[in-house]
């Protein structure tokens, strides 16, 4: 098992020797290794079952570190990562080749961002090395928002978790490049899409791919509890559930139902506010999906704001 402590040294030396460890950040915990040794690299993709034309996001430590990593910064991605690094954004820039075949699926763009919690930071500058870090679980499951997620999932497989406490964001960072000078959102995400375009003007959002992605989490199926994942009018599925006499479950918004067992149903924001809604989504569908229910039924959110992000989860978990 796991050790899990607050000991950046620990972490720092582990990942020296090659070994991968997971680290929080403010969207999801990340499962962590030398992001320039292919070995180490090879490492996250064996842990995770990662299919190798799924590409990685490389961590980094400030926008100035980026230089060592990229051949060119556009303009408009540069004045993106002026406003929202450190944050819950994600650029795709022009490779060097230091930077392993490995981490981009041989694609000549590397998926680079600065994430916002201080106890990452730190580690990322006491190390020589970028971080490439996807999430801390196996390939297409929940990702984590807690250290007890990762060891739940990975503990067997990794020497240490650094623990950052829970998730503030909890939705994956939104991710950003440019086709033919236009920007491009690869993945919805933590940060909003209106906070983009009141930098950089209209984006075009980039369709899902099944099996070429162009950036990480683009896949159609992702993000999927154990369970099935039903979407749909929750009163109208409820009553059906009832009627089949079917143990199920209920992810909600903010509404709770009666004569449901209260560990049988959550609503994720009572008080209907979307940050909170996406910080507690993927802890609300992990803990559903380890109840006795034998389905879980959900809504989609609101379409605005931070909803949008979090309707590309709900989708996604229930596209299987």
């Amino acid at each position: 098992m796991a050790l899990i402590g607050k000991d950046i040294s620990s972490a720092k030396t582990f990942l020296e020797k090659g070994e991968l460890v997971g680290i929080p950040t403010e969207t999801v915990y990340g499962l962590a290794g030398n992001a320039l040794d292919p070995e180490a690299v090879a490492l996250i993709f064996e842990t995770k079952n990662r299919p190798g034309f799924d590409p990685l996001i490389l961590h980094t430590s400030s926008t100035d570190k980026v230089a060592d990593f990229i051949t060119s910064f556009p303009e408009a991605l540069k004045t993106l990562a002026g406003h929202f690094w450190p944050g819950p954004l994600t650029l795709l820039l022009p490779r060097k080749e230091i930077v392993p075949d490995l981490v981009t699926s041989g694609l000549d763009r590397v998926a680079v961002r600065v994430p916002n919690h201080l106890l990452t930071l730190a580690l990322l500058e006491a190390l020589p090395f970028p971080l490439a870090a996807p999430s801390a679980n196996p390939f297409g499951y929940i990702s984590p928002t807690r250290p007890s997620h990762v060891e739940d999932q990975l503990g067997e497989k990794i020497p240490y978790i650094l623990d950052g406490g829970p998730c503030t964001v909890g939705l994956e960072s939104t991710i950003v490049g440019l086709e033919d000078g236009e920007v491009v959102v690869y993945r919805l995400g933590g940060l909003e899409i209106s906070e983009i375009e009141r930098l950089v003007g209209p984006v075009r959002i980039k369709d899902h791919s099944s099996s070429n992605p162009a950036a990480p989490g683009q896949l159609e199926s992702h993000y999927a509890p154990r369970k099935p994942f039903v979407l749909g009018d929750l009163k109208q599925m409820i009553e059906g559930k009832k009627a089949k006499g079917l143990d199920f479950a209920v992810l909600s918004f903010s509404e709770t139902f009666d004569g449901l067992e209260r560990d049988r149903q959550i609503a994720l924001s009572p008080d209907r506010n979307l940050h909170e809604a996406a910080k507690n989504l993927f802890a609300a569908m992990r803990q559903l999906d380890e109840s006795p229910a034998t389905v879980i039924l959900a809504e989609l959110m609101p379409e605005i704001g931070l909803g949008k992000a979090i309707n590309d989860r709900l989708r996604r978990a229930a596209a299987k």
